[in-house]
């Protein structure tokens, strides 16, 4: 057993090599797209898409759920070592999506139009353009959502190279859309909407493509096994109650804000949400190539390993988050007029607050995930789902009241906070989860490597004048001092000790 969880564990080691490498080469490019898209568009277009294509995005909360579902039951499947159900659940799988896309397809034209054209704020000179923009948005949203499955099926199998390769084919093709977008005589807006949606339905046929030729349950049979999509959408449906939570929280809060505020406030917004998807996807990488051994540990009934992996898994992600929000909470003003060349007011703090909400976030990850392992999510979903729908209607009537805009960050963290606890609660009457060990493993270790940390790093911040160079020392120095605390604090005694083994492999091999 011991050394089929050190092989795990160098497997999600590689795993999380291979989506780190994709995703240095995707925020590269995206961030350099990112820059180049707000100053074509300008700042009222770059509002008004992200206003309309997060109201699509909104049906996102299905594609979430069942994603969730069907990589549930195909790696649940994988972990007990049982191959007989896998075509089954998978060919269910693709039904459930063709029929949802259709069904989302009726209600958004039903809908969706509407709103866009009568109750959102965007400017009757932009309306035409925002039509294109909202149809195309919800072509992109099919795509994705039929890509579901396939994408479910990548992760349970832990081939992570194929993300790495075709993410890189993705941003390549969205790279070669801001040179088209840059000389295109048509419609910025309209140009833009039509090659983002392109994009999605070339990357749909790759994924597609490579699952029918690396796994045998890809192969696609017009069944639906009925006891198989009772489960399947009986855990979705109860995920879809924490998805829509987190749906509210976001997009939701995204659509009130343009009530309340304009789309220029969408545009500041929209610019914190990029920045904060680019790095979570460094947490994501970590999560996408852990939660398949968590939900196997469990299938296997290796209990002990799956706790160590719920703990680590809470931890690692914090200390990976912690490296890039402490930057931009120190240095987001200078980062920003750096990247771009027009920044929308509200900008910088919108960015602060989301490191923060985002830092109280990803502790229930991994917490998270062992819910799903079980399949029994419905208390779960019933509690945090309803806890956290709150930030969307406190904030609403915040700013009915007349608070201002960043009023709704300042909701989300306290809630997310709560949160944290609600769910180690919860996943204690699941699975007998020792919370005492998440607090002393993950909680109290995390607290002084915050505080060094920040301390260390707010030396700089204090005694410089900003500039950039104040900025790249801030980086280092938060680096260091984070690196320093955490091999200190915030790793166990076994740990420390793979760090000195690694160091003193790679002094022998290169020294």
């Amino acid at each position: 057993m011991a050394q089929s969880n050190k092989e795990n564990s160098k497997r999600i080691a590689k795993n999380t090599l291979l989506l780190y490498i994709r995703l240095i080469f995707t925020m590269a490019v995206g961030l350099f797209t990112s820059r180049v898209i707000l100053a074509t568009l300008g700042v009222e277009d770059y509002g008004v898409y992200n206003v309309v294509a997060g109201f699509v995005m909104m049906f996102s909360f299905f594609t979430s759920s069942l994603g969730a579902a069907i990589s549930r039951f195909l790696t649940y499947e994988l972990g007990k070592g049982e191959s007989g159900k896998l075509q089954r659940i998978f060919s269910t799988s693709v039904n459930v999506q063709l029929l949802l896309s259709l069904a989302i397809l009726i209600l958004a034209e039903a809908i969706g139009v509407w709103f866009v054209n009568h109750k959102l704020n965007i400017p009757a000179d932009r309306l035409y353009a925002a039509n294109w923009a909202f149809q195309c948005a919800i072509l992109s949203f099919i795509f994705n959502l039929i890509s579901v499955p396939y994408n479910a099926a990548i992760i349970a199998h832990e081939r992570m190279s194929a993300f790495a390769y075709i993410s890189i084919l993705e941003v390549t093709l969205k790279l070669a859309i801001v040179y088209v977008l840059y000389i295109s005589p048509i419609d910025k807006l309209i140009t833009y909407s039509i090659l983002f949606a392109f994009v999605g339905l070339v990357i749909r046929l790759v994924y597609g493509g490579y699952c029918r030729k690396h796994f045998a349950e890809c192969r696609y049979q017009t069944v639906i096994d009925k006891t198989m999509l009772k489960e399947i959408t009986g855990f979705a449906g109860w995920n879809l109650l924490g998805s829509g939570a987190y749906l509210f929280n976001t997009q939701g809060v995204n659509i009130v804000m343009n009530l309340f505020f304009g789309v220029t406030v969408n545009a500041a917004r929209g610019i914190a949400t990029q920045v904060e998807g680019v790095v979570r996807q460094f947490v994501t990488n970590f999560t996408t190539a852990l939660n398949p051994q968590i939900t196997k540990s469990y299938a296997a009934g290796n209990m002990e390993y799956m706790y160590t992996l719920v703990c680590r898994g809470a931890k690692y992600s914090y200390f990976l988050m912690l490296v890039f929000a402490v930057p931009f909470m120190f240095e987001a003003d200078i980062i920003l007029k750096l990247w771009l060349d027009n920044v929308p007011e509200y900008t910088s703090i919108f960015l602060r607050l989301t490191m923060v909400g985002t830092l109280c976030d990803v502790l229930g990850n991994s917490t998270a995930n062992a819910c799903w392992a079980t399949g029994k999510v419905k208390k779960y979903y019933l509690c945090v789902g309803s806890i956290g729908s709150l930030v969307f209607f406190i904030s609403y009537g915040l700013f009915a009241f007349g608070f201002p805009a960043y009023t709704s960050y300042v909701v989300f963290i306290v809630i997310y906070i709560i949160l944290i606890f609600v769910k180690l609660y919860l996943i204690k009457g699941l699975i007998d989860f020792p919370v005492a060990m998440f607090y002393k493993e993950t909680l109290l270790r995390i607290l002084p490597v915050t505080v060094c940390t920040f301390m260390i790093t707010s030396f700089s911040y204090g005694i410089l004048e900003e500039s950039t160079g104040r900025m790249l020392f801030t980086v280092l120095l938060s680096t260091i001092a984070l690196g320093i605390s955490t091999f200190l604090f915030g790793l166990e005694q076994s740990e420390r000790q793979i760090v000195k083994n690694k160091i003193v492999y790679f002094k022998k091999r290169f020294l």
